[in-house]
């Protein structure tokens, strides 16, 4: 891809391709450290706390005047020193593992890979903490339109369904000004060559032989398109890099008869399960259809065209999403031809910080019958008797 950011897609690649590893290190262990988060009570483990600390060491020297946004905090590490000492030895074994052979043994290109992935290693555990809460700390006041370049990471979405070993997602974004420019996304479980219908436990095996394949990593820049490739290629060839091919425009033109959903039906209690399915069975379109856990597999299946709409409705008026479990990641849906917005049909407001408190839910869709799909979500609120989660379209 030939874009003016050609250079952060050539380290983003290879370093997503790593935090992949590490996931698929600990997706490998009996005990994979699951914590509960004390705001939440929602699950963290050593790959959320590793991934986090190795995205934020390799793009922060990549990238030294960049900010970070993540999802996770190291209280949890500092308070538990056996959790940390787990988090920093998984990191140190898997970039030793794709570091351990000879340069000699490796092409340039795998040699210049290497060499990014190795950028990544802490220098000691409290600098993993630090590492952390560099991105744990970032956009609390805010992404505006002059806060500069920011990575939004999110490192495990999905990991209630990753620690059953279902679909999940790496998720890296940057944003210039709180806008969206580059996303790169791993789904270790999840192949380029899936087909519709999707589920969490949709898992797909490595292909066999020499060139066998593995997960994707689908990625996009604003304005050139979004791409797809393999995430590991061949059997124990830990550097090797699988050929992008460019994904069609293929929610350009379509109609409602093409619709076909995405959701997560039954699983989330933050959602109004039965506006979303009243809403999409309203236009004619089998509900959920592809059927995940987590939003940012949600938008790579909009992307590979496994599904081209999906809607989501709060609770409450003041339930907000997260900036990681969309920066970037919509994206990828965006530069097939998708159009997302609110409930209220506002653009989704990334400026805001951590929470999109600017914005209430989601209708995503082709940008031909976006405002069909949006005012069919809007009916069916009314008709349930839930005006009071309806803004002002």
């Amino acid at each position: 891809m030939d874009t003016p950011y050609a250079t952060e897609v050539s380290i983003a690649t290879p370093v997503i391709q790593l935090a992949a590893r590490i996931s698929k290190h600990v997706l490998a262990s009996a005990n994979k450290g699951t914590i509960e988060k004390a705001e939440d009570l929602s699950p963290v483990t050593v790959a959320d706390f590793a991934i986090q600390a190795y995205l934020t060491k390799v793009l922060s020297s990549s990238f030294p005047t960049d900010s970070f946004v993540g999802e996770e905090s190291a209280a949890a590490l500092r308070a538990n020193p056996d959790l940390l000492q787990r988090v920093y030895d998984v990191i140190h074994e898997c970039i030793d593992q794709v570091s351990s052979t000879s340069g000699d043994e490796k092409n340039e290109s795998q040699n210049e890979i290497a060499e990014v992935v190795k950028r990544g290693t802490p220098e000691s555990k409290e600098q993993v903490c630090e590492l952390v809460d560099r991105c744990g700390d970032g956009g609390k006041d805010g992404l505006s339109a002059d806060s500069g370049r920011t990575w939004v990471f999110d490192p495990i979405d999905g990991t209630k369904t990753f620690v059953r070993g279902e679909q999940y997602a790496i998720n890296v974004a940057l944003l210039e000004g709180g806008r969206q420019i580059l996303s790169v996304v791993a789904c270790p479980l999840l192949s380029r060559k899936a087909t519709a219908p999707v589920n969490n436990a949709s898992v797909f095996k490595v292909d066999e032989g020499e060139y066998g394949e593995e997960g994707c990593i689908v990625y996009a820049v604003r304005g050139f398109g979004a791409y797809v490739r393999p995430l590991f290629v061949g059997q124990g060839s830990d550097l090797a890099m699988g050929a992008s091919e460019p994904l069609e425009r293929h929610a350009d033109g379509v109609t409602v008869s093409g619709l076909r959903s995405v959701s997560c039906w039954n699983l989330l209690d933050s959602g109004v399960d039965h506006a979303h399915k009243a809403a999409t069975e309203r236009l004619g379109v089998e509900f959920p259809g592809s059927d995940l856990l987590g939003w940012v597999p949600r938008w790579v299946s909009l992307a590979l065209g496994l599904a081209n709409m999906t809607v989501w409705v709060y609770k409450r008026r003041d339930r907000y999403a997260k900036i990681w479990d969309h920066a970037g990641a919509m994206l990828l849906f965006e530069e097939v031809g998708g159009m997302i917005t609110d409930v209220d049909g506002k653009e989704i407001d990334l400026t805001k910080g951590r929470k999109l408190s600017a914005n209430f839910g989601f209708v995503a869709a082709p940008r031909s019958v976006h405002h069909v799909v949006l005012k069919a979500v809007r009916e069916t609120l009314m008709e349930q008797g839930k005006e009071t989660l309806l803004g002002t379209a």
